[in-house]
């Protein structure tokens, strides 16, 4: 079973994505047409990202004292890509755009990510841009947004301080007035501003002609004080180099510098930068201070900037997602060829008899059935997640309503889940490999580091955790839970009256029961305190909870597919995350339930 089977099954017999071509946008499509993007993408990943996957891991960008040099494999895979018209595939035709649905988007772009993560394709760029035709003025969508789906421009996010982190309320980066005329400027109101970006990804490189930065930053009061907490956090476009409103460069770099490499434990072939704004090395108009455009009014920032992170967040959920069905392929095969010990007879070992390839031990088969459920499972989510944003777009009214409550809920889950699992399914995939996977002669040692990071990407479990059981769970009086209730009910119900998922039914049913009342408990006593101590494993256990809904749902599809492999795979798949993972939600929950203040309260001194 291959993993383009696997996406076929999904996208088509599952999600049914070709019904989209009966909306008004999408109505120029087919399954054809969908199918070439897929072939088109999958042949590019094959060609122009796999064969050096374990190159741009060897040779790390640099800073030769005037510009970062990555290997050549990374221009030409960038090129590759921006032909490809992927960094638009959402976009209307007017653009350029071939109006995708973003499923196919999402699923097309699983390729590259599989293919090598750490070369990276247009993630940060398409958000960057789609920020910007969400909230920012007609001309800036014409500078800069249009530039980067063409791909002569590149975009990152700039929110992280090196003092704050991801505590953006404390965010320190001054936007000022840029004197007179500033408000008129065409291409928004211009400000000077001043101080410094940490963890940039694709902060600073020669790839594209220019480098759109959006930036949070706060603008002085009156008394010329920062405005404390998130309140007063804006966002401003600042292109590495000065643009016209022809979108032509002016030929004046901006006051924005390359401070430093990070040099990572995976990822290592994309760029993560510490920049300086402001510094006054480069000194546009004669006076230091980097000039940045404000998008949206001022003060909300911080909310035109989630329209990029929770786009960012599903699409770090998809990366961890292909690192990890990479590590499984590779452990798959190498369990195929592998000899190694002897089958467990009725008599025990004979020793000779020759040896067995170890995918005919139980215990290698049980890491693979893991590393499969994990893998595929994180798929779906993912998937379902990027359907629901179809269906918040161009969906009916109720519909689309219900979609967004349902992403609202999901997208902590969708990057978090995928980050933790398919980082353990890469662990796997090492321990099959024995000594062999901790050696640089098989890529799944790389593929564990680069999946790291994920877990940190775009906000830790932690932040996730927090915003799940502290907002998403609880806004509008629970609505969005109640919705993905009955959603999971639903599946439940159905699968109740199939032979051989009966008995999962019933234990998804009583699994979201206890979901329900831990969460409720979670929150008994009203203090805030008292329920986010155990955030985490409440997300650990909310996770486990959806995936198990997703894999039934799957296995209610699979169970009637005519292709025996895929049916036994898929169902396979459900019956080990129903045997061996949904059982740990009960210690989960059983911390989240009595309100457990150990990790609260525990002097420091004791550690």
């Amino acid at each position: 079973m291959t993993y383009r089977q696997t996406l076929d099954f999904l996208l088509q017999d599952w999600l049914q994505v070709q019904a989209l071509t009966h909306r008004a946008r999408f109505a120029d499509h087919s399954p054809e047409t969908f199918a070439a993007v897929l072939d088109t993408c999958e042949r590019i990943a094959r060609d122009k990202y796999a064969p050096f996957n374990r190159l741009v891991d060897t040779e790390e960008p640099r800073f030769d004292g005037e510009k970062v040099i990555l290997p050549s494999a990374t221009q030409d895979a960038w090129t590759a890509y921006a032909d490809s018209g992927m960094l638009a595939a959402a976009q209307d035709a007017e653009l350029g755009g071939m109006q995708l649905p973003y499923t196919l988007e999402s699923a097309a772009n699983s390729f590259f990510a599989k293919a090598s993560v750490s070369i990276g394709a247009g993630l940060l760029t398409v958000g960057n841009a789609n920020l910007l035709m969400a909230h920012g003025t007609p001309l800036q969508q014409q500078v800069f947004a249009h530039n980067e789906f063409n791909g002569r421009f590149s975009g990152t996010m700039c929110l992280s301080e090196p003092q704050a982190g991801s505590s953006l309320s404390d965010v320190a980066t001054r936007a000022e007035p840029d004197g007179p005329g500033a408000a008129d400027d065409p291409l928004g109101p211009r400000y000077r501003l001043r101080g410094h970006k940490m963890w940039i990804s694709a902060g600073e490189h020669e790839l594209t002609e220019n480098i759109i930065h959006l930036v949070l930053a706060k603008i002085p009061d009156a008394s010329g004080q920062l405005v404390p907490g998130t309140r007063g956090i804006s966002l401003f476009i600042v292109p590495k180099h000065l643009v016209g409103t022809d979108g032509q460069l002016t030929g004046e770099r901006n006051d924005v510098v390359l401070a430093g490499l990070n040099h990572k434990c995976g990822w290592r072939g994309t760029t993560n930068t510490l920049l300086n704004f402001g510094e006054g090395r480069h000194q546009p108009g004669g006076r230091p201070g980097a000039i940045g455009y404000l998008v949206g009014r001022p003060g909300e920032g911080l909310r035109c900037m989630f329209h990029m992170m929770n786009e960012a967040r599903i699409g770090v959920g998809m990366a961890a997602t292909m690192l990890g069905m990479a590590g499984y392929e590779a452990s798959l095969d190498y369990a195929r060829l592998r000899p190694q010990g002897r089958a467990i007879g009725p008599a025990g070992k004979d020793a000779a008899r020759p040896q067995v390839p170890i995918i005919q031990h139980a215990d290698i088969r049980r890491m693979l059935l893991a590393q499969k459920s994990y893998c595929e499972g994180a798929l779906a989510l993912a998937l379902y997640c990027a359907r629901l944003v179809d269906e918040q777009h161009t969906g009916p009214a109720d519909s689309a309503a219900q979609a967004q409550l349902l992403l609202e809920v999901l997208t902590p889950i969708a990057k978090s889940w995928p980050s933790e699992w398919c980082l353990e399914a890469n662990s796997l995939a090492i321990q099959i490999h024995g000594g062999y996977g901790y050696t640089r002669d098989f890529p799944v040692e790389q593929y564990w580091r680069d999946n790291r990071l994920n877990m940190i990407h775009e906000g830790t479990h932690g932040i996730q955790a927090l915003d799940l059981l502290g907002r998403k769970v609880v806004m509008d009086g629970g609505a969005g839970f109640k919705l993905l209730a009955e959603r999971i009910s639903a599946t439940a119900q159905t699968a109740g009256q199939v032979d051989g998922l009966a008995e999962l039914s019933v234990q998804l049913a009583g699994a979201l029961q206890r979901l329900g009342a831990a969460t409720k408990s979670a929150w008994a006593t009203g203090v805030p305190e008292d329920a986010l101590a155990n955030a985490t494993p409440y997300l650990q256990a909310f996770g486990h909870v959806v995936l198990a809904w997703v894999w039934l749902d799957v296995a209610l599809v699979a169970h009637k597919h005519a292709d025996e492999a895929l049916r036994g795979g898929k169902l396979a798949g459900c019956r080990y995350f129903f045997a061996y993972e949904l059982p740990r939600i009960d210690a989960w929950l059983g911390v989240v339930s009595r309100r457990e203040a150990l990790c609260r309260e525990v002097p420091e001194a004791w550690f």
